[in-house]
């Protein structure tokens, strides 16, 4: 009798915590479709991020949050987070031409473009650690240049969170309207990799 009791609380536990697991994954879909609506603007993408990834640590916290409160902290991060967004358009422009310029042949060129396109990759790692620790009234400035530190600091996290652009192209190749929600699996890969570098 005891033994029966036994299994069937672990029973339940094992279901409670595979239900948690498809909850969290489900969560990561849906905050994915709003940060894709955010990102819109254009410029606005740094401000998505930084409000899905808070969006995500407050399900994970087991705290409550909709799309209300996901507004709000974009509303906040949108604050200085357009002028990050503007520069990461600019560098993706240095980069473009960087590229072009290796393309027709210019002396130099393939290590330029090479060179770009490494600092470019750098530049979205360091983007997506900042948006992950953002909290209303942090400064962008402030978030870009100690995720910066930590890109180089924690090359194991930084190349699990290079993977998550990987995935959303090769969705986006695949099927388009599947980039939207794995936006919000790389907003939570980020969350995961800052929690572990603040864990070590």
């Amino acid at each position: 009798m005891a033994g029966t009791r036994v299994k069937a609380r672990v029973k339940v536990r094992s279901e409670s915590a595979l239900a948690e697991r498809f909850a969290v994954f489900a969560e990561c879909l849906l905050t994915g479709v709003w940060i894709a609506v955010a990102s819109l603007g254009v410029v606005t993408y740094p401000a998505a991020f930084a409000a899905g990834a808070r969006h995500l640590r407050r399900r994970t916290a087991h705290e409550q949050g909709g799309w209300r409160e996901f507004v709000a902290d974009f509303r906040s991060a949108l604050r200085g987070g357009w002028l990050a967004g503007l520069a990461g358009w600019a560098a993706v422009a240095a980069v473009w031409v960087d590229v072009q310029a290796a393309r027709a042949g210019i002396p130099g060129g393939p290590l330029v473009g090479a060179v770009g396109v490494v600092a470019l990759i750098g530049l979205v790692v360091a983007g997506l650690r900042a948006a992950a620790v953002w909290t209303p009234g942090a400064r962008w400035r402030t978030l870009l240049s100690e995720a910066g530190r930590r890109t180089v600091l924690d090359p194991a996290g930084s190349f699990l969170i290079v993977c998550g652009p990987a995935v959303v192209a090769v969705s986006a190749w695949f099927a388009a309207p599947l980039a939207i929600a794995v936006l919000g699996a790389v907003a939570a890969a980020a969350v995961a990799v800052e929690e572990r570098y603040r864990h070590r």
